[in-house]
């Protein structure tokens, strides 16, 4: 009669256990341990630099023309081919990781405004790259926010 009663009970068990698991959480643990690692260092290593020759690090436009040239706007274009072959599972996930390549995109393309105005000495392109900018950190703000607020959800500890 054990042997009966457990081979009723065992397959419930079994079914139960996968009723716990959680899609998005899983998701979210591979996307942020894994799927962005090489995507984070790009941008940071864009990032970086941008802000190494900008603000109160400006020095002069040439030094922030080569700047741009060499490693920001590469890196920054790598970037966002890494974002975008990121691999996603889930639907809520998804939109969330959209916000961030529009984001992305919006501050490559200031990059590239902003080169195109020192190339220029065009001083409205400059103002067009800012207000590209700020629209970014907008969009990177909005994700980061999302992100955490998913991430709280499904009980995932998220390092800033």
């Amino acid at each position: 009669m054990k042997t009966g009663l457990l081979a009723i009970v065992l397959p419930f068990i079994l079914l139960l256990s996968g009723c716990f698991s959680d899609p998005v959480q899983d998701d979210l643990l591979n996307y942020v341990n894994k799927e962005m690692k090489q995507a984070g260092k790009l941008e940071a290593a864009a990032v970086s630099a941008y802000e190494g020759v900008s603000g109160a690090n400006y020095q002069d436009d040439q030094t922030m023309y080569d700047a741009l040239t060499k490693e920001v706007i590469p890196n920054y274009n790598k970037f966002i081919k890494e974002l975008d072959s990121v691999n996603i599972e889930t639907d809520e996930l998804q939109e969330i990781h959209e916000i961030y390549i529009e984001g992305a995109d919006i501050q490559y393309k200031a990059f590239v405004t902003i080169k195109q105005a020192l190339e220029e000495q065009d001083p409205a392109l400059v103002q067009e790259a800012n207000d590209m900018l700020a629209d970014a950190r907008d969009h990177i703000r909005d994700y980061k926010n999302k992100l955490n607020k998913l991430a709280k959800d499904h009980d995932v500890k998220i390092n800033q």
